[in-house]
């Protein structure tokens, strides 16, 4: 997945993420499990605006992310910022060539993002391989709540005259998964309110939290923790609409 022309409007569709709460988070995990060093692996870093906010917390930061595009913005952000991090294109299930890292972190459910078992099953192992024992992986997933009952035949809307879409999303080809197709407007001349127009097309798939768990202990992962919605304490429930993972090397 390239992303190609959306790369330049991600940072402005995504103003709202919650990034404060991905360090929230990962900061109270590094305390709880007293994890020393700061070298860290952020997996699916996108246009690298989480990926520069934790660099400023004193971590040794590499980027991984399949799109060109998306890593170009992120390095454009990285010069202008004066932030030091390292980044490469590299596939999750395939991602190599590192020392091996204290932390890693595959959050704003792009594990979702792989189509297949044997995708998740192979990143998982391959997040194994890139970890010292001992060390922490982080990640969090879409729940089958969210899925089936909150993007299944759903229309979403956006305009804020600069930009638009139109985002539909439709039952996938396999059971908890989901396609996204969006219209994008983009304001090219406000003089003659000219816009262009660029679709993209987007595929996401979950599993039970069960199944996560069965393919990292697999691995060689303990599962120290599995909680909700940004919380370092609650357990996901039925209505839960973002699962996250705590895992540790086991040595």
């Amino acid at each position: 997945m390239s992303y190609g022309r959306f790369a330049q409007i991600y940072d402005q569709l995504m103003s709202d993420m919650p990034y404060d709460q991905w360090t929230r988070f990962l900061l109270e995990k590094k305390d709880q499990f007293h994890i020393q060093g700061n070298r860290l692996l952020d997996v699916g870093c996108g246009t690298g605006e989480w990926t520069l906010q934790i660099a400023q917390h004193g971590f040794e930061v590499t980027g991984i992310d399949l799109s060109d595009s998306m890593l170009a913005v992120a390095s454009h952000k990285a010069q202008q910022s004066g932030v030091e991090i390292s980044l490469y294109q590299q596939d999750m299930a395939e991602a190599g060539g590192f020392d091996p890292f204290d932390i890693i972190t595959i959050f704003c459910d792009s594990l979702n993002y792989l189509e297949t078992e044997e995708q998740l099953k192979k990143t998982i192992q391959n997040m194994a391989s890139l970890l010292n024992d001992g060390g922490l992986l982080l990640f969090d997933v879409h729940s089958p709540y969210k899925i089936q009952e909150l993007f299944i035949d759903q229309t979403f809307t956006y305009d804020d005259g600069a930009v638009a879409y139109i985002w539909n999303s439709f039952e996938g080809d396999h059971p908890l998964s989901v396609e996204h197709e969006l219209s994008f407007f983009v304001l090219e001349d406000s003089s003659q309110d000219k816009y262009l127009r660029f679709d993209e097309f987007h595929k996401q798939r979950t599993y039970p939290v069960d199944y996560y768990k069965s393919l990292l202990e697999n691995a060689g992962f303990k599962i120290e923790a599995v909680n909700a919605d940004f919380s370092t304490s609650l357990s996901p429930s039925a209505a839960s609409e973002r699962i996250f993972f705590t895992c540790r090397k086991q040595g």
